[in-house]
């Protein structure tokens, strides 16, 4: 199936399984105002309830930015710190940071500036990729304001305190070789080799069982707050529909039978 939806500086692409989501504003930068913002939700929730979705890869339109978070020249500028706290999405900037119901791996493809908001959508990604030329940085403090859309309170449970604070209290930006260290990116590739390896992230993710995969990411998602044998027995959706699916059996049956696995994702 191929589908392709463009609107309001956004496109989705889904086609064989795989979505991808260009914020396509690079005359900003690929800042996102509140009509871009809205657009994505819309887009998180197509792809929430579209089972044919197994990977989505989100990424920014031109070469040189992947966003910059909040577009600075929009009306949402002028509202005071605490209006924008008490407006704030509970799925986090660009409706995505910090969502927990989005069941499908989704990969940032980091093709330049990942700051502010941007960098928090980047937190709110499962797996990385991200070209040598990117910079990431969380860096609301130096226009006086705070990452509350997950950035201070996701990077310090994903990096050790020190590294975490050295970006939040200085808003500084680092290199995409320095937050590979950090654990924060998986792979720093060149430019000319982004694609590549992102597709071969989608490939090993579309080689695994759909149901296995939704099943792993709920579970990751959903019992970060428990021990791990609470966390084990929670009778998840999505874990028991994989544990009783036609995909375990075919897995089961390409193994036995020395063949690829052909997944029915049900």
């Amino acid at each position: 199936m191929t589908e392709a939806l463009q609107a309001d500086h956004v496109r989705l692409d889904i086609d064989r399984h795989v979505a991808c989501v260009t914020i396509d504003r690079p005359e900003v930068l690929n800042a996102v105002d509140q009509h871009t913002h809205d657009r994505l939700c819309e887009i998180w929730d197509h792809i929430e309830s579209d089972t044919d979705v197994r990977v989505v890869v989100l990424t920014g339109g031109g070469d040189r930015a992947f966003c910059v978070g909040a577009d600075m020249s929009s009306s949402a500028v002028t509202k005071t710190g605490l209006q924008y706290w008490a407006d704030l999405d509970p799925n986090g900037f660009g409706g995505l940071s910090l969502r927990t119901t989005l069941d499908v791996p989704v990969i940032a493809r980091v093709n330049g500036y990942a700051l502010g908001g941007g960098m928090e959508m980047v937190l709110g990604c499962d797996i990385v990729v991200a070209a040598e030329t990117a910079q990431f940085g969380l860096t609301e403090p130096r226009v006086g304001r705070i990452a509350l859309d997950g950035g201070v309170t996701q990077l310090v449970r994903r990096v050790p305190h020190m590294q975490a604070m050295s970006l939040l209290l200085t808003g500084r930006r680092a290199s995409a070789a320095e937050m590979q260290r950090m654990g924060l990116v998986n792979e720093v590739v060149t430019v000319g080799d982004l694609d590549a390896a992102v597709e071969r992230w989608v490939a090993d993710i579309l080689a695994c069982a759909p149901t296995s995969v939704r099943a792993v990411k709920q579970m990751v998602q959903r019992t970060a707050h428990l021990s791990a044998q609470d966390a084990r027995a929670q009778r998840l959706p999505a874990l028991m529909a994989a544990l009783d699916s036609q995909d375990s059996k075919e897995g089961v049956r390409a193994f036995q039978e020395k063949r690829k696995p052909v997944w029915p994702g049900c």
